[in-house]
């Protein structure tokens, strides 16, 4: 990564087909930037989670509606912010997918998930916006 970082931005429709993008551009900015494949995977997994979470739950798959990323990237983290254009959630109250009661559920997983992968995440906006940041290994 460069010290003076990376800004991208992207408005993605809320459509589930907005995710390919996402996905393309991870691995660009990974291979561009010889990301770690450990960072990568956790980076790809967090995000796209994030944004389907934001196009499904927050904007309810209204392709009026927006998802809004932006990236930004210095010399040894990356920081995705997305936020959806929906009513938000209670991120506190968010069930814990590893408890028996909850292993069997399909949904779910998406929060458990990002904080697992990320070195930091942040909710804002009611749950609107989530920031993720990566702390990032260059091959």
């Amino acid at each position: 990564m460069t010290q003076e970082g990376i800004v991208q931005r992207f408005e993605l429709i809320s459509q589930l087909e907005s995710l390919s993008l996402i996905e393309n551009y991870v691995d660009d900015l990974c291979d561009q930037y010889s990301i770690c494949e450990d960072d990568y995977g956790n980076i790809l997994i967090a995000v796209t989670e994030a944004v389907n979470n934001a196009i499904t739950h927050g904007n309810q798959m209204d392709s009026n509606k927006k998802v809004c990323l932006d990236i930004v990237g210095g010399a040894d983290e990356i920081e995705f912010v997305i936020e959806d254009e929906g009513n938000g959630f209670d991120f506190t109250t968010v069930p814990d997918p590893t408890l028996p009661e909850n292993l069997e559920k399909l949904s779910g997983r998406g929060v458990f998930l990002m904080r697992s992968l990320a070195d930091d995440i942040s909710f804002e906006n009611d749950g609107r916006k989530i920031k993720l940041k990566f702390s990032i290994s260059v091959n």
